[in-house]
């Protein structure tokens, strides 16, 4: 991080014409540990000369043209072309955040509001019982695409599923199908960037699009519709995020899970993530891994993210409360309203009140604030307002060692 990226970050976006581009999106987000990985530049490109690999180590854009090198590009503005798309489609560049929420609810997060702007706060679960017992904390995702598409809102779902030769191996899938939509169920924590399945989408002539992901994919569509990225924004109809403190490099089942504990990973049947690791097997047996232990294996992309509460999706949704069986589920959008309403007059869904639920209501803030205090302090401020500071070490704490 140099002192004159510092002073291009901190310098507010002028008013008129928006003329950032590749340049401008490699030197602040790319190269500073602000990219996620989300994909989103990568599949908005309307040039297609952004490159993504989705292996261990990378996930990461990258340009494929060699002209300017690979930190500019001859599409962009000033360069002859003009092209901002990367930079309007990136959910972490510059004020990202506010172009958001301004975009979803009309005015910006209020400085309490630590897991961004709801509507409704439950706790849901399907009422199907396959769809119950095959997804993760009671099927709701499950439940839910499942109704968007037999209720015509969505023709596909842009979701997570699995290598064929390994079912741990996270790979961006398009469901087509309820049966696709089942298959791909359950969660995986290794990371999978969602977004670059709608290639497919576009190639079968399906324009009307879910997109299930994680806070910093599902930021991605309201960040390019505020910042006006053109008809690439169009497909994505209904936006669900996932709750999510981290994921991991996929070299954690090697070297932890079956290094340390002897737990192969063609042996797992379920895992979750409840204050531990939580790991079930083929024979039957279940096992509890301290998450300080996977510290280590974290994916680069999760080391500043700021969104614990994926609070720019629709709804938003994880299991984070003191039941396996329900999902925390956080109503955003007034479209988000009417489908959990919807669905819940159908008998699709069961719902109560998430305020039921302490340990929920008190994880979904304190691991919001954990998340915030991630992002950097050279980076946009509008993330960092009203996070509180840290509490400070006990009287008596021995001093940390220079």
């Amino acid at each position: 991080m140099t002192a004159d990226t510092a002073d291009t970050l901190e310098t507010p976006a002028q008013a008129g014409r928006w003329t950032a581009q590749w340049k401008e999106l490699y030197a602040e987000v790319i190269t500073t540990g602000l990219c996620t990985g989300c994909a989103g530049c990568v599949v908005t490109c309307p040039h297609d000369v952004i490159g993504y690999e989705h292996v261990e180590g990378k996930y990461k854009p990258f340009h494929l043209e060699d002209e300017l090198g690979p930190e500019n590009c001859v599409h962009g503005f000033g360069e002859g072309g003009g092209c901002t798309t990367c930079t309007r489609a990136c959910p972490r560049f510059r004020a990202w955040e506010p172009a958001a929420d301004m975009h979803l609810f009309g005015r910006v997060r209020e400085p309490e509001e630590m897991s961004g702007i709801w509507r409704q706060l439950l706790l849901t679960r399907a009422s199907d019982k396959v769809q119950h017992e095959k997804g993760q904390d009671g099927g709701f995702v499950t439940a839910m695409l499942t109704w968007l598409m037999d209720n015509d809102y969505i023709d596909a779902a842009l979701v997570s599923g699995v290598e064929p030769d390994d079912v741990w191996k996270a790979r961006p899938v398009l469901a087509r199908t309820k049966e696709d939509v089942l298959a791909t169920a359950g969660s995986r924590y290794t990371y999978c960037a969602n977004p670059l399945a709608l290639r497919e989408a576009q190639e079968a002539g399906l324009n009307r699009l879910a997109l299930v992901g994680m806070g910093c994919q599902t930021s991605s569509p309201p960040t390019m519709w505020d910042r006006k990225a053109g008809k690439v924004s169009k497909p994505f109809l209904f936006n669900i995020g996932l709750l999510c403190s981290k994921t991991f490099d996929d070299a954690i089942f090697p070297e932890l899970f079956e290094a340390k504990y002897g737990l192969k990973k063609q042996d797992m049947v379920k895992m979750n993530i409840k204050g531990v690791f939580q790991i079930w097997m083929k024979d039957g047996s279940y096992h509890e891994i301290d998450l300080k232990e996977c510290h280590q294996w974290t994916r680069e992309g999760c080391k500043h993210c700021p969104d614990f509460s994926a609070e720019h999706a629709d709804i938003s949704t994880g299991g984070i409360g003191k039941d396996n069986d329900w999902t925390l589920t956080i109503v955003r959008t007034e479209l988000g309203e009417e489908v959990i309403n919807r669905m819940i007059s159908a008998g699709v869904i069961e719902s109560r009140p998430a305020q039921e639920d302490e340990v929920a209501m008190k994880l979904l803030r304190t691991l919001s604030i954990v998340s915030r205090r991630r992002w950097p302090e050279w980076a946009d401020k509008a993330v960092s307002v009203g996070v509180p500071p840290p509490k400070k070490k006990a009287a008596g704490t021995a001093p940390a060692a220079h």
